[in-house]
């Protein structure tokens, strides 16, 4: 296997750990917003009123950050890397040259397969950022309706200052982000502790046997479901794509010992409270918080919901320098900043692209509501991609045995394919956003290098 050739001393892992916190964890960090409250919306059909459902929903999503997060990515797609660097494009790097560009002016099963994951992301960056900043704005509304008006502009220029400060880099954003996300995932874990001590029971839901059973019970309700438990699981890929911004190990130490047991602590909190209060199912999050807590908790999410882009972000310049690397993408600049860390970098003319494509569409949809149903649909793409190619990896590169390959990617691809086709059935719905933007990604990638084997011949 490839190993990430970044080497850290035992202090400077636990400091690039909390640098992960916030620029890599953000957007996985924040979807306990919004995951639980829009699995409860009672379009699908599912009543919180019903310990049974609570039990079989937060089982569903702590399996799904089991085995979609922690046992793919973590475990296995992140030992391979290129030069320490992570991400789709990273997989394409390891496979032969055969298999990417087999005769030239025309591009192999493998280069198109990872074309199309990379143009997913790209797609799923500009609507993240968006969604992300929009819905923590749009909590003025709440405290203060009179600042309606106010939404979109406040928004807009949060984005600006967010694209401002990329050009700083990773390890000083990180150095900003990190400690507030590092309260955040305190936060989030001592919440759900307070509910689970109120109803202990809910322990129960770590069980499969809870998932299962919902399925049984709610058929085609609970396949629709997935659409909305995947928002748990939306910011899996960009673990991945930004570890050449701290390295494999320093982000495996913060998921494992921060991020992952915060989440299932509070995932389970929220079903607790939902199990003696089913009438906060409209915002099952701030049903948890204390009254007197509200303000500061309301402060800090909007903090972290913010912060939430910056794993997009972080990911798609990680994605653009190595397909510059590649070969498949124009030679935009790509400037490093960090001479500790060679996959610290920014890369100006897409971050001014992805800024112009995220303030235009919080300029025609105004509201997160608009953009919601556009989430999830390019990432979980970009997964079931990630997982085929990393067959190819096993078998081409690693060398395998076959029967271990194939075991490996079915059992990753039967967790990756429902989600996907799950979030299919969004895509008039605004699924279309990401796939309009990634299709024009994914046109200039494979015209860029196909024009250059050309050249080449």
């Amino acid at each position: 296997m490839e190993h990430n050739s970044q080497q850290h001393s035992p202090g400077s892992t636990w400091f690039l750990s909390l640098g992960a916190l916030g620029v890599v964890f953000g957007d996985i960090g924040t979807s306990p917003l919004y995951a639980v409250q829009e699995c409860v919306n009672p379009v699908h059909g599912v009543s919180p009123g019903d310990p049974v459902n609570l039990f079989g929903i937060a089982s569903l999503i702590f399996w799904l950050l089991m085995m979609v997060v922690t046992f793919k990515y973590i475990l296995f797609v992140m030992k391979a890397d290129n030069r320490g660097e992570g991400g789709i494009m990273a997989l394409l790097a390891l496979l032969p040259e055969k298999m990417k560009v087999p005769s030239p002016g025309k591009l192999g099963f493998a280069s198109l397969l990872v074309i199309a994951g990379a143009a997913l992301l790209f797609g799923d960056g500009i609507i993240t950022p968006a969604i992300s900043v929009l819905s923590a704005v749009e909590g003025l509304k709440v405290a203060a309706p009179g600042l309606e008006h106010f939404v979109v502009p406040i928004t807009v220029a949060i984005l600006i200052g967010l694209f401002f400060i990329q050009k700083k880099g990773t390890e000083r954003i990180g150095n900003y982000f990190g400690p507030v996300m590092l309260v955040w995932f305190f936060s989030l874990g001592a919440l759900g502790i307070s509910h689970i001590v109120q109803e202990p029971e809910v322990i129960k839901a770590l069980s499969p046997y809870y998932a299962f059973e919902f399925f049984e019970h709610h058929g085609w309700h609970a396949f629709r479901l997935l659409g909305s438990v995947v928002l748990a699981v939306t910011g899996a890929e960009a673990l991945y794509a930004d570890m050449g911004h701290f390295g494999r190990k320093p982000i495996q130490l913060a998921w494992l010992v921060i991020v992952f047991p915060c989440l299932v602590l509070n995932y389970l909190g929220q079903a607790a409270l939902l199990i003696r209060h089913p009438e906060m199912g409209s915002n099952p999050f701030y049903g948890m918080v204390p009254s007197h807590w509200l303000v500061p908790m309301i402060v800090l999410s909007t903090a972290a919901t913010v912060i939430a882009s910056q794993a997009l972000i972080s990911g798609a310049f990680s994605l653009t320098s190595q397909a510059i690397r590649l070969g498949y993408f124009p030679r935009f600049t790509v400037k490093h900043t960090s001479a500790k860390g060679e996959g610290q970098i920014y890369v100006p003319s897409m971050n001014i692209i992805l800024a112009v494509l995220c303030i235009a569409l919080v300029f025609i949809f105004q509201s997160s509501a608009g953009l919601a149903a556009a989430y999830g649909l390019a990432v979980t793409g970009t997964m079931a991609i990630t997982s085929i190619v990393f067959w190819m990896v096993c078998r081409h590169h690693w060398r395998w045995h076959p029967a271990l390959a194939y075991g490996i990617t079915i059992l990753f691809l039967a967790f990756d394919l429902p989600l996907f086709f799950a979030n299919l059935l969004k895509f008039f719905d605004g699924g279309w956003i990401p796939i309009l933007a990634g299709a024009g990604f994914f046109i200039v990638m494979a015209l860029w290098k196909i024009g250059r084997s050309l050249l080449a011949r």
